[in-house]
């Protein structure tokens, strides 16, 4: 509940109670609508459906990938998925898998280690398939930029299909193989993850095969779970196959998912983008993080219960693992930015940082200091970097600026690796900290909270909270509305959470409503006058009751 400036943007007081009467919407949410580009009724209306669906067969070129796929399938040939270490590259992995062997095809798969491989198909790994009993390798979510790695699996007699969603090589250059990926195949959704690419090419295979579409509705919790977890925008179709894969997560009958859930504590009639974020992936990413990474394909591919149990009880012991490194990693790095001082940029470095948590701090110091941050995990004469951006920072073009100082990178405008010569690091962190000064040159640093829409407390209702639920899902794309109650007191503060968090209420316009505000332990300085709130507002539920409840972010 830190001090922040608070921006709102205009919306036409006709245009709002337009579209709150022709959809029966409460103005408040009528405002959000309008400030989020969705004051055309029609608009709003298709946004609120989440219908927007498309045919695998909107990927120009797909039919050359299911073909290829489909031959070796005939012949009786071994495949390879070589996927990766995140929840992502897992899923998408296991959909794949799953699939072919429905198919009748010999499948087996290969997560790279995280410190042993690194990121992507490598050249040593190729020439290891090219020696295996593989005819065709299939990446999932990597191999978009692996120009000469691909050219030398096929030098080396293996057949390729490229699927991925990452952003390709800035010079043009793609590996000479069949490829399904929304961007460069021009599908409708430029935005799928990669687990969404390989739901889509699972379609067209079984469609090829004389299935139909509906025969890949069962991966739809595997699409969920890889799309919120890899923070694509949930937008366009991404918001469908989410609000559609929520309840296939629900009523999931995956003995590998339902043991996930037990011992993350998540109860599957209340999941949501909440415990997707904060309880499931963190634990399917702590394997790749810390350990083997291909335990999580195997937690879902695994028809067996007592082997789920084990395998997510050893995802959990990972993922407490994760938080001690975590833990020590974040409090070293923060003692270096603050030596550095405030920065536009920061690159923090270490010979003793666990590569696979960096990421994860990176995006508690981005959070922190409102500035990008790439923090490195130095190995000897190497190091792994993992970045993460602020809205509106296009991280992955920082990167690209930055080439000169890297020996590889990829990924994401919000979230990108490289890998740099530790000699290199110097020159890395100046070059990177002045081209995002020449981005930030006339913003400030600072906390800034953005509103969607405005209401005084007698405006708050449950009605309301169940509307603006009814926007979800919330993430990349489509943040959680963030309502602003002008000139509101805050009283009767009690902190929870072993003194962490705080209660309080909220009083404005007449009305008392309950209210926490998380990462703090008591209330701003006038809270007893009147105070600019800001906040998400929501239905707590607990033990079959419910109660509206109001979680402040900022009060100014």
């Amino acid at each position: 509940m830190d001090s922040a400036r608070i921006e709102i943007a205009a919306a036409p007081f006709g245009e709002v109670l337009a579209l709150a009467d022709a959809l029966e919407l409460d103005p408040v949410v009528a405002q959000l609508l309008v400030r989020r580009g969705l004051g055309d009724p029609a608009e709003a209306r298709a946004f609120l459906s989440a219908a927007d669906h498309f045919e695998p067969s909107e990927f120009e070129g797909i039919d050359k990938a299911v073909e290829l796929a489909l031959a070796h399938v005939g012949s009786g040939s071994t495949i390879l998925i070589h996927g990766d270490y995140d929840v992502d590259g897992v899923c998408s992995t296991a959909i794949l898998v799953r699939t072919l062997r429905d198919l009748g095809a010999e499948v087996e798969w290969f997560i790279p280690g995280r410190r042993e491989d690194g990121y992507g198909l490598g050249l040593a790994n190729v020439e290891r398939f090219a020696a295996g009993p593989a005819s065709l390798l299939i990446t999932v979510d990597c191999a978009i930029t692996a120009v000469g790695e691909v050219a030398r699996a096929r030098e080396l007699g293996l057949d390729v299909i490229v699927t991925d969603h990452h952003r390709p090589r800035a010079d043009g250059k793609l590996p000479a193989a069949p490829i399904v990926h929304p961007l460069v195949n021009r599908y409708p959704d430029p935005e799928l993850c990669a687990t969404g690419v390989a739901y889509k090419f699972a379609q067209a295979l079984r469609q090829a095969a004389g299935g139909t579409a509906t025969d890949c509705e069962d991966e739809l919790d595997l699409v969920a779970l890889a799309t919120i977890a890899d923070c694509v925008p949930l937008i366009r179709e991404n918001r469908r196959l989410v609000r559609e894969g929520l309840v296939a997560l629900a009523r999931t009958k995956r003995p590998g998912l339902r043991a996930l859930m037990r011992v993350a504590q998540v109860d599957p009639a209340e999941i949501d983008e909440k415990t997707i974020g904060f309880r499931l992936a963190p634990r399917i990413n702590a394997a790749g993080r810390m350990q083997r990474a291909d335990s999580g394909v195997e937690l879902m591919l695994t028809d067996d219960p007592g082997r789920a149990e084990a395998i997510a009880a050893e995802l959990d012991h990972a993922n407490a693992e994760r938080k001690l490194v975590e833990q020590r990693i974040r409090y070293e790095a923060e003692a270096q930015a603050a030596a550095l001082g405030p920065r536009d940029g920061y690159v923090l470095s270490s010979q003793d940082w666990h590569p696979g948590v960096i990421g994860i701090v990176a995006s508690r110091l981005a959070e922190t200091h409102q500035r990008p941050v790439v923090i490195v995990a130095l190995d000897g004469e190497e190091g792994s970097g993992s970045g993460r951006s602020v809205p509106g920072f296009d991280l992955l073009a920082a990167l690209e600026a930055c080439s000169g100082d890297l020996l590889r990178f990829g990924g994401h405008r919000a979230a990108a690796g490289c890998t740099v010569a530790a000699e290199q690091v110097p020159d890395f962190a100046r070059n990177f900290e002045a081209y995002c000064a020449g981005i930030f040159a006339d913003q400030p640093a600072g906390s800034i909270d953005h509103a969607d829409a405005v209401v005084g407390g007698d405006g708050l209702s449950l009605e309301l909270a169940e509307q603006l639920g009814a926007l979800g899902p919330f993430g990349i794309g489509n943040p959680k509305p963030r309502l602003l109650i002008p000139g509101a007191r805050l009283d009767g503060a009690r902190t929870m959470g072993e003194g962490k968090h705080l209660r309080c209420t909220v009083n404005s316009g007449g009305l008392r409503v309950g209210a926490v505000a998380f990462g703090t332990s008591r209330l701003p300085e006038g809270a007893d006058k009147a105070l600019d709130v800001v906040g998400s507002l929501e239905i707590n539920r607990w033990r079959g009751a419910e109660e509206l409840r109001f979680v402040i972010s900022e009060a100014v």
